[in-house]
């Protein structure tokens, strides 16, 4: 039962896609400058900051928040950013 969600730019990325993905995007300064927490500035790697999101859901959801407007191309109301 794999149901599409269209209204959800997160279905079927795992977080630590998100992670690499961001890292790779913006390198571990850049993500420490947007999202201000620990694991991206001091001795900052995938593992850990996985580790770190997945106990921590206001940090996760900043991530979160991040990849999807960094990457989503269109609004959820279908007009392009």
């Amino acid at each position: 039962m794999s149901e599409k969600q269209p209204n959800n730019p997160l279905h079927g990325m795992t977080l630590e896609k998100v992670v690499t993905k961001l890292q790779e995007h913006y390198g571990w300064d850049g993500l420490a400058q947007r999202v201000n927490i620990n694991c991206f500035k001091s001795d900052p790697s995938i593992k850990s900051s996985l580790k770190f999101l997945r106990k921590t859901q206001w940090a996760r959801d900043k991530v979160e928040d991040l990849y999807v407007s960094t990457f989503e191309k269109t609004s959820p109301w279908g007009q392009s950013k």
